[in-house]
């Protein structure tokens, strides 16, 4: 069952956050740079649009999505205005078993819904595939918060009628 977040559950958020980053096994160092943008706070869940994904009474994945109402800069990259993915995240037993797609279907009918026409993501690296797959179309690299590294962005068409999953 996917469903908002309720604000008591920024601990579980951020522990799932974390998890996820670990199974792909980066350095310990990575860690402490993504430290601020891996931790959920309940500020965070009132303000931004958070689902979670529940399987037998316990949240095993979320997703989040934010909105930027003007341009940003973060370390000479200007970040656009709009609407962002910024976390998908799912606990690693769980990574592999459709809840991603699920979880990215919800989302695709969200923003429909919301008559969001386009979505942002600077993903994972290791997670590029998955968005293709999803129908995200890639852009370009970014430069990381993580020195010598990149990240992809790619855009969501949440309005394509044309998506199949």
């Amino acid at each position: 069952m996917i469903r908002s977040a309720k604000n008591d559950e920024a601990k579980i958020l951020t522990k799932i956050s974390f998890e996820s980053k670990r199974y792909w096994n980066y350095p310990k160092e990575y860690f402490e740079i993504w430290n601020n943008e891996l931790t959920i706070s309940s500020d965070y869940i009132n303000k931004n649009n958070v689902f979670v994904f529940e399987l037998e009474c316990s949240v095993v994945g979320y997703y989040s999505i934010v909105e930027l109402p003007e341009d940003i800069e973060i370390s000479d990259i200007r970040i656009r205005k709009g609407y962002w993915l910024e976390h998908m995240f799912i606990e690693p037993l769980h990574i592999g078993k459709g809840i991603g797609s699920k979880m990215f279907h919800h989302l695709r009918n969200w923003c429909a819904t919301a008559e969001i026409n386009e979505l942002g993501i600077l993903a994972d690296p290791n997670s590029k595939g998955f968005y293709e797959k999803m129908g995200c179309q890639y852009v370009k690299e970014f430069p990381s918060t993580i020195k010598n590294r990149t990240t992809p962005y790619l855009i969501f068409k949440a309005l394509n009628r044309y998506h199949h999953f």
